[in-house]
């Protein structure tokens, strides 16, 4: 059935199972990581930690970006020298800050927003599909959206997008601002790179058939105009598309009718996420 290779793709990105060998890590009473255990025990040395028996507790949040550099320096992390806020809810207020790069190894959740660039033809939907540069660190040469990006502190997941777009493919911002938000996609994924527990901001952008995108930044190898039916299959029978752009791409699909019925509700249960805590 075509909904079995939709599936696999919900379930790849949903494989953590929690806490497993990871150790929680708090901030006051906001639980807003999983350690692996080389970094926490690399944590527990800093003198701004508290080791109680649910796991670690932060109390200098402050000092945070300092030790992600410190086991950057020590190879534990991926310095990316961008900041993220640190939550324990996506919705919640921002705790402290730390280096992209050392999310996942510190299992702390980070958001982003991912654009579909549609295109409305008489033949039917067409999407704008990315190819990712080949230099990028995560997933080269994998196919991407229009338009996606992890949201930097300080920002919310519409500044983001606008930011992204002019980066990414040289979309104005009066365009990228019609973008229309159409839901949330969250999951808890064990990758080389460590925890990705992610939460996705949604976003359908309907452009003119005659804006062709354009890179901005070098994070995109070359733009593509597909007709939606070769994305649902390539979705369906490939791994062409970077992990969670097949999560968005399948919420698009169940939203556009191509995918129905009890398929759609398993799959819709999938993309709400779950970490497997337990």
């Amino acid at each position: 059935m075509a909904e079995d290779g939709f599936t696999r793709h919900v379930r790849a990105c949903n494989n953590a199972r929690l806490p497993g060998e990871r150790t929680p890590l708090w901030i006051g009473d906001g639980r807003v990581g999983w350690l692996a255990p080389a970094i926490a025990a690399a944590l527990a040395e800093a003198a701004s930690i508290r080791r109680r028996d649910d796991g670690l507790v932060l109390t200098d949040p402050g000092a945070l970006p300092e030790i992600a550099r410190r086991l950057a320096g020590r190879g534990l992390v991926r310095w990316r020298d961008e900041a993220f806020d640190v939550r324990a809810d996506p919705q919640g207020p921002a705790l402290a800050r730390i280096d992209r790069g050392a999310l996942p190894k510190f299992g702390i959740q980070a958001q982003g927003v991912h654009v579909n660039g549609l295109v409305t033809r008489p033949d039917g939907p067409y999407l704008w599909i990315a190819r990712r540069a080949m230099n990028k660190a995560l997933d080269p040469g994998k196919l991407d959206h229009i338009v996606a990006g992890g949201i930097p502190a300080g920002l919310d997941a519409r500044e983001t997008l606008i930011k992204e777009a002019a980066e990414e493919a040289s979309i104005p911002p009066d365009l990228a601002a019609r973008a229309t938000p159409v839901g949330e996609i969250r999951y808890a994924m064990e990758r080389d790179e460590g925890l990705r527990r992610d939460v996705l901001t949604c976003y359908d952008l309907e452009l003119p058939a005659a804006f062709t995108p354009v890179a901005g930044d070098g994070e995109v190898e070359a733009f593509e105009l597909w007709p939606l039916a070769r994305a649902f299959e390539t979705v369906r029978d490939t791994d062409a598309f970077k992990f969670n752009v097949n999560l968005v791409l399948i919420d698009l699909f169940i939203r556009r009718g191509l995918i129905t019925g009890s398929a759609a509700a398993e799959l819709r249960a999938g993309l709400a996420g779950g970490e497997g805590v337990g």
